[in-house]
């Protein structure tokens, strides 16, 4: 049978103290056979001992039948010892009693550990086991320790061995690393115990108890001083993987320590003012992430209902009129309350002779009324002007300030999304939370004062409660994207979005969207008249993108995405068929170079997100690897059915923007229309630009909404030349 040619890769093998051999490797034969002949050649027996490897500066992992599709012309391969053989050599040297000898074999391993194959076979052997033992018995330190720190979180990240294997004796010794205090310890060996320890509390089912016993936050504050970013960046990791673990009372610890000064204080001045302009956005995830579980705990109040016969809570309210009155009678609950209904309404509370019953909504809760007595006690010279203020008012013109707390309290923690889990995408975080120890209170103190403010400028009455409100959440919202450092600077940032300012801001954003938008008529006639053509233009990028093709990570049911796999898929010119298949992490195959097809033509059906096959499988998320868990495989998931009984051809996008791109390239194939948000964006974007384009000649004059009526025809036509 006569030999593809597009099968002969033409490569060279090398071999250390032999002659380098060009060879034509047919990519049809069996890759022993393949072995077996270069052996022949260098004489060397007993060929199942050996392998071959890529010997690329950045690729060095082993051939094997799977991956043997990476094979290009003119790649460098070398003949090496087989993984087995590689595995047992290294064991041996780690079982030896030379530590120079075993220090070598760690230094090697702690890299050659990152090929799976190799990693496979060292762990068949019981070699993590051994790692595992090194590690629990402490006897190593200094480069032999680091070594074997990476070696073990190398074997580990392929998921082949569950974490749950790991016992208490071994996360002693890994918490001892960290927890000491000597500041002698080596920055890796440090960065990859942190990094242990974080994947034990994140990824095992029942350690992290253990992982607690061992690790005090308190001991975690010099790691945060490190000058080393990534030991900083790891130190936080760890704390956010305990805050999230841990019990509900175990919470309610950790927040208390991690708004003593002396912690709080660490964080502000050596992660977020330090290096302000050094925060990369994974620093800035973890920073955003205790934010997150700091404002979290709010929720237990927020939904925690009042009791409208606590004695406690009536107490409270009392302390309230009389901080804002100064009254010298006696405030209990019992005694003169119809007394006092007159100041209860003063304060902006709807029940005059009972109002614990306003705070009996839920949310705020029992929060709003803990807002506004700290408020009273911290700030009393301005909770007083802001009562006293509204007394004199007319009844119409009152701010009601209890009315107004709640409300306030609910608005904030929706902007701070309290109460919802922690996204792992975000990274946006405000550095004035961390320069105060009751951060949401003071938050709610100058929130408040703004309100009121914000009140007297509108010179709103009751009815236009919901619009000052609205008012002042848009003064909030922008004042935080400036993500002031101190809470001195927020306050300055929204005493200048006045009420007036942010009316500006409105209108001109208004016109820009009017104008961007285009709502005369005759601008909306032009809008149809060209959103074919643009259309048009949109598909054909599409198109464009799928001949051009992406590189797609692998992923294992059981253990997510596999780290150092890639495919690549891409259209053939003439829009006929998929070609696809396994590639390097550097590489862009052509056409020629990707052995399998799918005809176009052959295809029924795009299912998108949990629809998918391969979205079904067994606990896919399970295996997800931390630090790629912001990209949720479902969301960016999409399969291609065919007929017949052919399995279908799974993705998974790197990006939504790639998702969006693919799925509306074959929509376009199939003639479906393309609906992704991207698609969307685009065609808003291209038809602005068109229209601005189009209505160049038209600059300085004012288009009417409506068309301007045709004139009536002239009672006579005289005004014809006569012939």
């Amino acid at each position: 049978m006569p030999v593809i040619a597009e099968n002969i890769k033409k490569v060279a093998v090398v071999m250390t103290g032999e002659t380098t051999q060009f060879v034509e490797l047919d990519q049809g034969r069996p890759l022993a056979a393949v072995i077996q002949d270069l052996c022949n050649v260098w004489t060397l027996s007993e060929p199942d001992d050996y392998a071959l490897q890529f010997n690329e500066p950045t690729k060095k992992n082993f051939i094997t039948e799977r991956n043997r599709v990476e094979i290009t012309n003119g790649n460098v391969l070398k003949l090496t010892h087989s993984p087995a053989k590689t595995a047992s050599q290294l064991l041996e040297l780690l079982k030896s009693a030379s530590k120079a000898q075993c220090l070598e074999a760690l230094k090697r391993l702690s890299t050659m550990s990152q090929d799976i194959t190799l990693a496979q076979e060292f762990i068949n052997k019981k070699g993590l086991f051994l790692i595992v033992e090194m590690l629990e018995e402490g006897n190593i330190n200094g480069d032999a320790l680091s070594f074997t720190l990476k070696t073990f979180l190398e074997l580990m990240e392929h998921g082949i061995v569950s974490w749950d294997i790991l016992e208490h004796k071994f996360i002693k010794q890994i918490s001892a690393t960290v927890m000491s205090r000597t500041g002698n310890t080596d920055p890796n060996t440090l960065q990859y115990s942190l990094e242990i320890l974080e994947s034990i509390v994140v990824n095992s089912s029942g350690k992290c108890s253990l992982v607690e016993q061992e690790i005090t936050l308190s001991n975690l504050v010099p790691h945060i001083q490190s000058q080393n970013r990534e030991i900083q960046k790891n130190t936080l990791a760890l704390i956010n993987a305990l805050f999230q673990k841990a019990s509900t009372d175990k919470k309610a610890q950790i927040e208390k320590t991690l708004l003593e000064k002396s912690i709080r204080s660490v964080i502000l001045n050596n992660v977020v003012r330090g290096k302000h302009t050094d925060v990369d956005s994974d620093m800035a995830h973890q920073l955003y992430m205790i934010q997150c579980l700091l404002f979290n705990q709010l929720q237990v109040k927020r939904i925690m209902p009042v009791q409208t016969n606590d004695t406690n809570i009536a107490h409270a309210i009392a302390e309230l009129r009389k901080i804002a009155f100064d009254s010298d009678s006696e405030s209990t609950p019992n005694t003169g309350r119809k007394r006092f209904d007159k100041d209860y309404k003063k304060l902006g509370f709807k029940n005059h002779a009972n109002p614990v019953e306003d705070l009996t909504q839920v949310p705020p809760g029992i929060l709003a009324l803990d807002n506004m007595t700290y408020f009273a006690k911290q700030h009393e010279e301005i909770y007083t002007k802001v009562v006293l203020e509204n007394s004199c008012r007319a009844d119409e013109h009152d701010c009601p300030f209890a009315r107004a707390s709640i409300e306030l309290t609910n608005m904030l923690c929706d902007i701070l999304n309290v109460g919802e889990q922690p996204s792992e995408e975000d990274d946006i975080y405000i550095p004035m939370f961390f320069a105060h120890e009751r951060p949401f209170e003071e938050f709610y103190c100058v929130s408040i004062w703004l309100l009121n403010k914000t009140w007297k400028e509108m010179r709103a009455t009751v009815e236009d409660f919901d619009k000052v409100l609205s008012v002042v959440r848009e003064q909030v919202g922008r004042a935080l994207k400036d993500q002031p450092l101190s809470f001195e600077q927020f306050k300055a940032k929204i005493a200048t979005l006045t009420y007036a300012e942010i009316t500006n801001i409105w209108q001109q954003e208004r016109r820009q969207k009017e104008e961007w938008e285009g709502h005369a008529k005759p601008i909306q006639e032009l809008r149809e008249q060209i959103t074919p053509e643009i259309l048009e233009l949109v598909k054909q990028q599409r198109l464009n993108h799928l001949i051009e093709g992406t590189r797609f990570n692998k992923y294992k049911a059981s253990s997510g995405k596999v780290k150092g796999k890639f495919w690549y898929c891409r259209l053939s010119p003439n829009h006929k068929f998929f070609h696809y298949g396994d590639c390097e992490e550097d590489m862009r195959p052509t056409v020629e170079q990707l052995n399998n097809t799918l005809p176009v033509a052959d295809i029924t059906t795009l299912v998108t997100g949990s629809e998918c096959p391969h979205t079904k499988e067994t606990n896919i998320q399970r295996g997800i690897k931390k630090k790629d868990a912001r990209n949720n495989p479902i969301k960016t998931a999409f399969s291609i059915f065919r007929e017949g009984d052919a399995e279908p051809l799974n993705f998974i996008a790197h990006t939504e923007n790639e998702f969006a791109l693919w799925t509306d390239g074959i929509n376009a194939l199939l003639s479906h229309k393309m609906e992704s948000s991207l698609t969307r964006h685009d065609l808003d974007m291209l038809l602005s630009m068109e229209i601005k384009l189009r209505l160049l000649d038209t600059e300085g004059v004012s288009i009417p909404e409506e068309a301007p009526p045709i004139p009536k025809d002239p009672p006579n036509f005289d005004f014809a030349y006569d012939i």
